[in-house]
């Protein structure tokens, strides 16, 4: 598997924050090894990178780590980071068992101007499915501007190859609302909103979708006896509180 992705259409796209981008990744390779031979988990982390999303990427920086820690005890969590911004650039990260790597990475990625391309993420969680069991794609954002049936088909495909999204929507906007929430169903995954004002909100959503990632609905289960966030995610995907 490719060490880094560019999921940008044209090389016009690649800035010069992009070369620091491969640059890090190129040095992160010797970060989060397996330190045994035991499979792990794979979580797919995306996010909103365009402008009005500065507020949720630096919340997101900040506790981001909670995926991992949730993950410790059940073995440990590979997490790919997938990103969109500006005119129409699209990247992944490599995967990586290092919160410090994918914090390191995150905190020199700045958000720029552009509309959604939620259908591109899709299509590359997808493609990653087809080569390697992958169980959860977490995404976090706020705005939905593409065909709403496009993303359904896709979220269809990505149910067939057992992927489960979890899409965290941060503000009230009806047109995403509508959007995620198809897709979670699609894929047989859980929808939540949350407020950047409070950070622990998030935290604990993606504590819990790591939990989901490792231990399945039963690992959820406990959690959610000490989580609202965690209960909340656990009636979407189950349909029990």
């Amino acid at each position: 598997m490719p060490e880094r992705k560019d999921l940008t259409r044209s090389s016009s796209a690649v800035t010069s924050s992009g070369r620091t981008i491969d640059s890090f990744l190129d040095e992160a390779k010797r970060l989060g090894a397996l330190q045994s031979g035991a499979p792990r988990a794979r979580l797919v982390f995306a996010l909103d990178a365009t402008m009005s999303r500065q507020p949720t990427w630096d919340l997101a920086c900040q506790v981001q780590g909670e995926m991992f820690a949730a993950a410790t005890q059940a073995g440990g969590l590979l997490v790919q980071l997938v990103y969109f911004r500006g005119f129409g650039e699209c990247r992944s990260s490599r995967w990586v068992a290092d919160p410090r790597a994918l914090t390191d990475l995150m905190t020199k990625i700045s958000c720029q101007g552009g509309q959604t391309q939620i259908s591109r993420v899709l299509r590359h969680v997808r493609n990653e499915a087809s080569q390697a069991p992958l169980k959860v794609l977490v995404y976090v954002g706020d705005a939905m501007e593409e065909p709403i049936d496009d993303l359904c088909a896709l979220a269809g495909e990505l149910g067939l190859l057992g992927v489960k999204a979890f899409l965290f929507h941060e503000g009230h906007d009806p047109d995403a609302a509508r959007a995620f929430q198809e897709i979670a169903r699609l894929t047989g995954g859980a929808y939540a909103r949350f407020d950047t004002r409070a950070s622990q909100a998030l935290a604990e959503l993606l504590r819990a979708a790591a939990t989901y990632a490792t231990n399945g609905v039963e690992g959820l289960t406990r959690l959610a006896h000490g989580s609202p966030q965690a209960r909340a995610l656990l009636t979407s995907l189950t349909g029990r509180s």
